[in-house]
């Protein structure tokens, strides 16, 4: 829902693609900033509480937000602080959210989990743009101030968590240490190889940041549309995800992964160049179904491929690529397009795509041999 509502309000605002795109750049930022910080916290402090925080700043920064729009004082300049506070928050919160899961579930269950998981998201992604969309009639501070109480009633729910598992015992904090998320994953290249795939593929492919103008200068449509493009790939993804929750793969996850990341750069492609507005709500669901398998396969093998001990550092890296591949996507999305235009900019996206795949599977055969997702040690015995 904020995210419909930041998107249509700094269009509207400045009605720059380029904007668009530094909104998703001043997002990510802040996670390159503390990619050392939020790992070692995640695996040093009990991260019910990290996620607490993070929800409550996240919830202060969308009630400042609605402060602004209701009194008139926004500006193009808050909507960029403010995205920078909510970048910091999530920073923290990714990787904190990503390491309690593997606590609560027995290992051999975990990818069940990450799908169910991924359902749970994946519901609240279809219907928060569109509501986001359909509120947003009534003005931005409403979806703003709702936006907060949700921020709010998460913080108080994520203390009641139950961990099947205690946390990891503290460390002490050294510059080895600090770096031990990032030397783990280069070493293991099957998953430094799913996470890097990841990045490229939805840095290039990745086209939310200009749905705003598809909306309303392409496919013609207003903030309801755009809610409902918002919308449209998560509906793919959480067929998929509900799918992998009864039927998890079995064999050939890697080659899995590779071949719905190259799908995904085809949807990225139709997208680009339909006019339709129903044929573009078809190629987005297209590309979050196929993005859903990647997440899966990914998010399995960040879990069970990693010692409890460092889960957070490993996850922190993998956050930060999610975050570069999002965000930074969304910037890359928003400069591309003021350079040759917005469609031209998708479709060179969805190629590019198709591109990295194919470099992918000659780079990294480790992955693409990736058959059951298994726990680390079971795998070595």
């Amino acid at each position: 829902m904020q995210t419909v509502a930041v998107g249509w309000q700094m269009y509207a605002l400045t009605g720059s693609a380029l904007d668009l795109g530094l909104v998703g750049l001043a997002q990510f930022l802040p996670s390159i900033a503390l990619l050392l910080v939020v790992g070692h916290v995640a695996d040093r402090h009990d991260r019910r509480r990290i996620l607490t925080w993070c929800q409550r700043t996240e919830a202060a920064a969308a009630i400042t937000l609605a402060a602004l729009s209701i009194t008139g004082a926004i500006t193009r300049e808050a909507i960029f602080a403010m995205v920078v506070v909510i970048g910091a928050a999530r920073a923290f919160e990714m990787p904190t959210q990503q390491t309690l899961l593997p606590a609560t579930v027995p290992f051999e269950l975990l990818s069940r989990a990450v799908a169910a998981n991924a359902s749970a998201g994946q519901t609240a992604i279809v219907l928060g743009p569109a509501l986001g969309g359909l509120l947003y009639v009534a003005g931005p501070t409403t979806v703003y101030g709702i936006c907060a109480l949700m921020f709010l009633a998460a913080s108080m729910l994520v203390r009641r968590i139950h961990l099947e598992r205690a946390p990891p015992q503290r460390e002490p904090a050294t510059l080895a240490s600090l770096f031990a998320g990032i030397a783990y994953i280069r070493r293991q290249r099957a998953l430094l190889g799913a996470i890097s795939l990841d990045l490229f593929a939805v840095l290039l492919g990745g086209a939310a940041a200009l749905m705003p103008i598809y909306a309303r200068d392409i496919l013609f449509t207003g903030p309801w549309g755009l809610g409902l493009l918002r919308s449209a790939p998560a509906v793919g993804a959480l067929t998929t995800a509900f799918w992998l929750a009864h039927h998890p793969l079995q064999r050939h996850a890697g080659r899995t992964m590779l071949i719905a990341v190259a799908l995904f750069g085809v949807g990225t492609i139709a997208f680009g160049l339909s006019r339709s507005f129903a044929l573009s709500l078809g190629t987005l669901a297209l590309m979050g179904a196929a993005d859903m398998f990647s997440v899966v396969v990914r998010q399995s093998l960040v879990q069970l491929g990693t010692p409890d001990a460092m889960r957070g550092r490993v996850s922190a890296v993998n956050s930060m690529f999610i975050g570069a591949s999002n965000q930074l996507g969304e910037f890359e999305s928003g400069v591309t397009a003021a350079w040759f235009g917005t469609v031209p900019a998708v479709v060179l996206g969805g190629v590019g795509t198709l591109m990295v795949v194919v470099l992918w599977w000659k780079l990294f055969p480790q992955l693409a041999a990736v058959d059951e997702l298994v726990p680390l040690e079971q795998e070595r015995r």
